[in-house]
């Protein structure tokens, strides 16, 4: 990865503080989205150590995982699966519950969107507690895909969300050690 590349893309996330509630910093991705070049370039980087291991499939969460997940996608010429929110998906799905601070919720995949034996690169945009990526993970794992790895642009380390995904290889671009 190319230090200045990473400084570029850092330079692009805007925080603001408490949003959406007093006391958090909102790491804003928006300014980065804007700017063609860095998204083309985050991408390229979030691709880079999944290079060359036959990446099949890119899985991505809502909402913020589709828009890196299907770049990645085309970087390593591989399909794309959405994972949504209930009640989206046309076909028949299986799901996950999961914990939030406050209760569950829940995502779902189309039942068949993933084959046995087929090598996964799960992508989102952010590690936080690590509870949406562990559920994803638990929607390809029981269809036979073989995770190859998880790739964040944003990792927030002092929520502790690797531990939740331990034994994967996990990549992140932009490391939080604190709020």
């Amino acid at each position: 990865m190319d230090k200045n590349d990473l400084e570029y893309i850092r330079s692009l996330i805007r925080s603001v503080p408490d949003f959406p509630r007093p006391g958090i910093v909102f790491r804003d991705i928006t300014p980065l989205l804007a700017d063609a070049e860095a998204l083309a370039r985050t991408c390229r980087v979030m691709a880079d150590p999944f290079r060359g291991q036959a990446v099949d499939l890119v899985v991505g969460a809502e909402s913020r995982g589709f828009i890196f997940g299907t770049a990645i996608a085309l970087e390593l010429q591989a399909g794309f699966v959405p994972i949504r929110k209930p009640g989206k998906l046309p076909a028949e799905t299986i799901f996950q519950e999961y914990a939030l601070e406050y209760g569950t919720d829940r995502l779902e995949m189309h039942a068949d969107a993933v084959k046995p034996g087929q090598r996964i690169l799960m992508v989102d945009d952010l590690l936080a507690t690590g509870g949406t990526m562990q559920a994803a993970c638990r929607l390809v794992r029981p269809l036979g895909g073989e995770i190859v790895g998880v790739s964040f642009l944003i990792e927030l380390a002092f929520l502790a969300g690797r531990a939740k995904l331990a034994g994967y290889t996990i990549h992140s671009l932009i490391r939080y050690d604190a709020e």
